[in-house]
């Protein structure tokens, strides 16, 4: 029984890690953007963000989408596999087709856009306002696709145990 809850909490735990993601980098353009009020150019919108906080949110919540429909889909996929059914094929043949949104996510997670876009805007003092825990964001991703990754290979050989006949 415990390496089923841990198998559970390996699949589950990625979903949880992407929505973590989006909000620490929510808190970090949230922070760089409060500590530009000041400067020229620094007004705030109605979310609290700055314009370049504000696009930089954008594009994060477009990677936390990509990479939490992945996620969620193969949290789904592999409590499925945990199942003893004839259907684990297609269901691995699943898997594999939400790797890749969720290799693309993690791709531009790594990328961190923040401090390109801040370049481009030639906004250097949103940059040096960001907090330095906003460059480690990305790890949170790449925890999550790991972590179901194990877990799907427990499940599968879970599974595969399950429907084995006795011996």
């Amino acid at each position: 029984m415990r390496g089923r809850t841990g198998t559970l909490v390996l699949l589950l735990s990625g979903p949880v890690l992407v929505a973590a993601y989006a909000a620490v980098n929510y808190a970090a353009l949230r922070t760089a953007s409060q500590a530009r009020v000041g400067d020229p150019g620094g007004r705030i919108t109605s979310g609290g963000l700055s314009s370049l906080g504000s696009d930089l949110w954008w594009i994060t919540r477009g990677v936390a989408l990509v990479a939490a429909v992945a996620a969620v889909g193969l949290a789904v996929v592999g409590l499925l596999l945990r199942r003893a059914t004839r259907r684990r094929g297609a269901l691995l043949v699943l898997s594999g087709v939400l790797i890749l949104p969720y290799t693309l996510g993690v791709m531009a997670a790594v990328y961190n856009p923040a401090p390109r876009l801040a370049g481009f805007y030639d906004d250097v003092a949103f940059e040096d306002a960001l907090p330095p825990w906003q460059y480690a964001s990305s790890l949170l991703v790449v925890v999550a696709a790991l972590a179901q990754a194990v877990g799907m290979v427990r499940a599968h050989s879970e599974a595969r145990a399950a429907s084995a006949p006795p011996r």
